[in-house]
């Protein structure tokens, strides 16, 4: 059985600009023993397909074991990359926009 995670979203009938009306929620992040854990923080994401999109990206770099995304939908989200070693900064902002999103400033 998978645990799944509310995100505490609706369909309010209005969707963001990446989806449709109705999109599918995201996944539950599984337990991961990663040797680096990075975190960077994302503009624009608004829900689900949004999150779907940037871990699929993230995911693709070699050497990303998971990807958790702490989803903020009215304003900069917390994204966590677990990995196998550490993971060029280049090759994160090139996933996150060829996502569709933007890198912010430094995570708290």
């Amino acid at each position: 059985m998978t645990d799944r995670i509310d995100l505490g979203l609706t369909d309010s009938g209005a969707s963001c600009a990446c989806c449709s009306t109705g999109s599918a929620a995201a996944p539950a992040t599984p337990a991961v023993d990663a040797a680096v854990t990075d975190e960077i923080l994302v503009t624009g994401m608004t829900c689900a397909h949004c999150v779907a999109s940037v871990t699929e990206e993230l995911t693709a770099i070699d050497g990303v074991q998971n990807v958790a995304v702490d989803l903020n939908a009215d304003g900069t989200s917390r994204v966590t990359i677990h990995s196998a070693r550490p993971i060029d900064a280049d090759a994160v902002q090139a996933a996150v926009e060829e996502a569709g999103y933007a890198l912010a400033g430094d995570p708290v």
